[in-house]
């Protein structure tokens, strides 16, 4: 049991308040007046002023991909770059965080081999991994070979959520760009021929490609995986892949789009760094604009992790929106999108997932303390254990 004291916490109702918050067996207890004594045998830690906030919940990042290959055709150990990758996410505050993990067509990097081979390190490594880490299935429809063990695979219950994914005609134009062959190649392994001749095989098979997503999308609902659709094109693919179950958009790619999804009720995540930016990389939605339009309702990491907490600053900063409903983009609107229901909220019964945050320069805060299920796995405050009138406190070193 303990207290986060000193602080101003984000309740469950959206509201910042001072006060103090009570943990106890790795659920939220409750929130004490600042004038309340901590319960007897409450270990106590002063956090300064500091924001004491949901913890963080990331839905869609594949940053992890840039340790297991840093460089083009060097790979790293899949373990030593999923821990290290849960470090970076409990230091930028992510508490939960669903791995987008491709398998696609493509061999290499994305390929058959190397999915089978995360899978298995992952759920090795879940015991020491302190971020609660799960799957996020990015399937891309052209690989149809693999259906039957994705099938497997889904009911199985080792999926968290899955996306469709259709990259194969964007690839395949940028095969055709200055420079830009030989580094899809170096991703895949194969020499730059080998992977047109691949491309073009696969087209031929684009008939199959829906039916094949349908039965996958039947599989996934029987077994109770939320689904995304992945850059929906225009509200009639919408519509489409919301009759199919997907209930989720991600990174629609116009305004119209995102609107269609928001009159069906549907969550519409886009990407953190696309806040930070000023716009998309690639000259689709802005994410700032579609969310002061209300057209967006949840932001993940995409490809880089330190972006969810400073999107949500960044909002509240250019005016947005407030900070209470910037932060719920990466936390309850999140949880509620995947289907989370012990988490993402400050409220009694709930997770401890918390993010201790100094916001005292807004344009860059920082995580001082990250808790996952009340237990303290990140800790830039130097802190020590103090008996203090009988009781246990925390305090600055």
């Amino acid at each position: 049991m303990f207290v986060l004291s000193g602080g101003r916490v984000l309740s469950g109702d959206g509201v910042v308040c001072d006060g103090s918050l009570l943990v106890r067996n790795g659920r939220i207890e409750g929130i004490l007046p600042d004038s309340a004594a901590a319960p007897d045998g409450a270990r106590v830690l002063d956090v300064g002023g500091a924001l004491i906030l949901p913890g963080i919940i990331d839905l869609h990042g594949d940053a992890f991909e840039r340790q297991l290959m840093p460089r083009p055709d060097v790979h790293m150990p899949m373990a030593v770059a999923l821990m290290e990758t849960d470090r970076q996410m409990l230091a930028n505050g992510i508490t939960t965080a669903y791995h987008g993990l491709t398998w696609s067509w493509e061999p290499g990097l994305r390929g058959r081999e190397a999915a089978r081979t995360f899978i298995a390190e992952l759920a090795r490594l879940r015991p020491h991994l302190g971020c609660d880490t799960r799957l996020h299935l990015r399937h891309e429809i052209a690989n149809l070979a693999d259906e039957p063990e994705l099938t497997a695979l889904l009911a199985s219950g080792q999926v968290d959520l899955l996306a469709f994914n259709d990259h194969i005609d964007s690839i395949r134009r940028s095969l055709d760009k200055p420079g830009k062959a030989g580094a899809y190649a170096a991703r895949t392994g194969l020499t730059v021929p080998a992977l047109y001749a691949l491309i073009d095989s696969l087209l031929e098979q684009r008939s199959e490609w829906i039916p094949s997503q349908a039965r996958l999308a039947a599989v996934a609902a029987e077994h109770g995986v939320a689904m995304a659709s992945h850059d929906d094109p225009s509200p009639a693919f919408r519509q489409e892949m919301q009759a199919m179950g997907c209930t989720i958009s991600e990174f629609p790619l116009d305004a119209e789009t995102a609107r269609a999804a928001r009159d069906m009720g549907s969550p519409v995540v886009l990407g953190a760094p696309n806040i930070l930016r000023g716009g998309s990389h690639c000259g689709r939605l802005n994410a700032a604009e579609a969310i002061g339009a209300g057209l967006g309702t949840v932001l993940t990491s995409d490809y880089y992790y330190p972006a969810l907490l400073l999107a949500a600053f960044r909002l509240a900063q250019d005016g947005v929106c407030y900070l209470p409903d910037a932060w719920g983009l990466v936390s309850w609107n999140a949880a509620d999108a995947a289907g989370l229901t012990d988490r993402g909220r400050i409220a009694p019964g709930l997770r401890a997932d918390l993010t201790v945050v100094d916001d005292s320069l807004p344009e860059c805060p920082r995580v001082q303390a990250t808790f996952v299920n009340g237990h303290c796995l990140f800790n830039a405050l130097g802190l020590r254990a103090q008996s203090v009138s009988g009781k246990t406190a925390v305090a600055a070193a």
